[in-house]
Formats: C-alpha cells, sequence, structure tokens
C-alpha cells in the first residue's frame, strides 16, 4: 500500500524526474489537508459500528425490496453479510482518507471483488447506493466536527463507486 507522497515520488522516480510543480501542489494540498484526514479517520473509527448500521437502515428504507423473500438481503446471515460488506468499504475508505490514495482498495477490497459479486448474483445499484449513503454520513459528521473542506472524503467512496459499478457493464 502507498500513500500520496510514496506513490508521487515513485512515479517521478521512475521517469527520472526531478518533482516540478504539479507534484509539489500536490503535496502541499495533501499535507494541508493532513490533520483533518486524521481527524476524520478517527471519527470514522469512534463510530463505524452506528455509520454501517444507520447506513443499512436508511438503504433497506429506500429499497426495502432487498429485505422482501428473495431480496438480497432476505434472511439473517445475507443481512448481516450486507452489514459486514458496508463495514468492509467504510473501514478501508478511512485508510484511503488518511493514505490519500487508492491503492489500499484495490489491493484489500476490489480485487476479487466482482468476481465474488457475480458469483453471489449481488445487485450492483444498491451495493453503490449503500456506500454513497455512508460517504454522506462521514462528510456530514466531518462537517458538524468542523471540517471546512471535506472533499477528500469523496475520493475512497467514489473510486469504490466506480469500480463495483463497472461490475454490471
Amino acid at each position: 500500500m502507498q500513500d500520496t507522497v510514496t506513490s508521487l515520488i515513485s512515479n517521478y522516480d521512475t521517469t527520472g524526474r526531478y518533482l516540478d510543480s504539479s507534484a509539489i501542489d500536490s503535496l502541499r494540498t495533501y499535507f494541508t489537508t493532513g490533520a483533518d484526514r486524521v481527524k476524520v479517520a478517527a471519527m470514522i473509527s469512534a463510530n463505524a459500528a452506528e455509520i454501517s448500521r444507520e447506513a443499512g437502515k436508511q438503504l433497506f428504507e429506500e429499497v426495502p425490496e432487498l429485505l422482501r423473500p428473495g431480496g438480497n438481503a432476505y434472511t439473517t446471515r445475507r443481512y448481516a453479510a450486507c452489514l459486514r460488506d458496508m463495514d468492509y468499504y467504510l473501514r478501508y475508505s478511512s485508510y484511503a482518507v488518511v493514505a490519500g490514495n487508492d491503492d489500499v482498495l484495490m489491493e484489500r477490497v476490489l480485487q476479487g471483488l466482482r468476481e465474488t459479486y457475480n458469483s453471489l448474483g449481488v445487485p450492483i445499484a444498491p451495493t453503490v447506493q449503500g456506500i454513497q449513503i455512508m460517504k454522506q454520513m462521514v462528510k456530514d459528521m466531518a462537517s458538524d466536527a468542523g471540517v471546512t473542506d471535506a472533499s477528500f472524503i469523496d475520493q475512497p467512496f467514489d473510486f469504490i463507486c466506480r469500480e463495483v459499478s463497472e461490475l454490471s457493464v
């Protein structure tokens, strides 16, 4: 897993270039948001169970057919698996928030996920919807905690959604 700094330096080192103004700006932005990134990760960690549970509750209110017979969250086992997956997405998103890099998502969450979801017949749209609900909850909590620019929160959640959405193409 790499963070923004190691990824950027690795890319420049591979091509044998010095850091240019674009690289310096990218580093400046990463370090400027560092305290807020750590604050958001700590907030997610302290509230993870509540975030996952409330996001699941909201998702099932918006898409109640998931809980009905034949739905992907029908039965206690499937319901628990859905909430477990939402918690995974949340936890790994918190890692990516701190790193400022999506590598951890590819390495730990998304590799093999396509095949697993396809083989299990997991519906993609509700999965994406649940991830977006969690993203909004985290952004709202960050705003309440005084984080003025929470745009960095979008990156990992949106990355997961884009990658998962490609499943149903």
